[in-house]
């Protein structure tokens, strides 16, 4: 199979889009399939991300949706090479512009929605979503009305999508994403953290490991753990990982001198590589309590490292995790947030062992890009194979 990538940026600090295109393609690439991208960014930026696959940057083109004139002419040239072009996310020019390339040629597409459905949005930004809605009725519904199928990383986003918009009726899938199992040595990993932070020392820390962003709740962690400071053990930390792409840090870090924990929260920045692995393996579990989160790799990577994760139940894998006792779930509130850390906290050591395990387990059932990637696969091949019609009903 030859398979066409179409996504606006390639940039591993923008988080889910990019990093599902990455894991599903490594396994399709060893399974001898053909991958290639194109995205809208410049060609000397791709040129020096180190992608297994050729990737072609059109350029940027217009802030802040990113329109573009040379996407549809490249695939109206370029498209009948493959056997099948995946879109990746909604309202930029990537997925309009891909329509309007593709709308008269034979070749199949499919879309990942990747969460940008989630009523979240719409409920924080009601006006926005009116705008959204003419959009939607106008250009971007067409998109998804006329894929051969709209793709879901879970079932909890494709329940969550139904009704956000109004008319364009698509064809849903469900296509669980994945992660690969970490490799490298586990004690070699957590020494590389340790060392990497020796302010940490030997201490115990719950881990935060994601974009720091209003919407993934960094605040409400950084005002529960501080209530809860006096119920824990002195030596339990709290560790905010990853790249702070909107100027929130510096609030965040000021709301924990003003709550007196400064002290005990850490702020390593993105991490990579074995340090990453050793902040999950040395981690006591991995709390997110995001307002939206579609898949939430970190929870599958956390996971596949024997560690438990305590989520809200706006991380859109939630159920697989309740199902898989790997963790704990509660609501994206401030009471939610201090109940997963009580909750844990009040485990007894045998129980946390159970739970460590059930993580791994769960990992291995829902989450192993191996099985995962391979199913994507599958659902194309398929598709393609029987060439329905864009208005078929799909068969689950």
């Amino acid at each position: 199979m030859k398979l066409l990538h179409v996504i606006a940026g390639s940039d591993q600090e923008s988080g889910g889009p990019i990093e599902a295109l990455l894991r599903i393609s490594e396994i399709l690439l060893r399974d001898g399939h053909e991958v290639s991208v194109v995205t809208l960014e410049e060609e000397h930026e791709v040129a020096t991300r180190n992608f297994p696959f050729p990737i072609a940057g059109l350029g940027h083109g217009s802030r802040p949706y990113r329109y573009n004139p040379q996407l549809v002419p490249w695939l109206q040239q370029n498209a009948k090479k493959f056997d099948a072009v995946v879109l990746h996310g909604l309202w930029n020019y990537s997925s309009f512009g891909s329509w309007h390339g593709l709308r008269r040629g034979s070749t199949p597409y499919y879309i990942f929605a990747h969460g940008m459905m989630d009523p979240w949005f719409r409920d924080k930004y009601p006006l926005k979503h009116v705008a959204k809605q003419i959009f939607w009725t106008l250009a971007e519904g067409r998109v998804l009305r006329d894929a051969r199928s709209v793709l879901f990383t879970c079932e909890e986003e494709r329940v969550r999508a139904r009704g956000v918009f109004k008319g364009h009726p698509y064809n849903e899938r469900v296509v669980l994403l994945g992660t690969a199992d970490p490799e490298g040595d586990p004690e070699i990993q957590k020494r590389a953290f340790r060392y990497a932070f020796p302010t940490l020392d030997d201490r115990r820390f719950l881990l935060y490991l994601s974009r720091i962003h209003p919407k993934k709740g960094c605040d409400l962690l950084i005002e529960a753990f501080a209530q809860l400071v006096s119920e824990m053990p002195a030596d339990l930390d709290l560790v905010i990982a990853g790249p702070d792409q909107v100027g929130w840090l510096p609030e965040l870090q000021v709301l924990t001198r003003k709550l007196g924990i400064s002290a005990r929260v850490h702020w390593p920045g993105m991490l990579k590589g074995d340090v990453k692995w050793g902040a999950f393996r040395n981690a006591e579990a991995l709390i997110l309590p995001s307002h939206q989160e579609n898949f939430g790799f970190v929870v599958a990577e956390a996971m596949a490292c024997t560690t438990p994760v305590l989520v809200s139940d706006k991380v859109n894998i939630w159920r697989e995790v309740a199902a898989s006792r790997s963790g704990f779930v509660e609501p994206d509130t401030l009471d939610g947030t201090r109940n997963l850390i009580r909750r844990f906290q009040a485990l007894p050591v045998a129980e946390r062992a159970e739970m460590a395990c059930n993580a791994r387990s769960g990992f291995l059932h829902y989450f192993d890009i191996e099985a995962t990637a391979r199913e994507f696969a599958r659902a194309i091949g398929f598709e393609n194979e029987k060439r329905l019609p864009s208005s078929a009903p799909q068969q689950e």
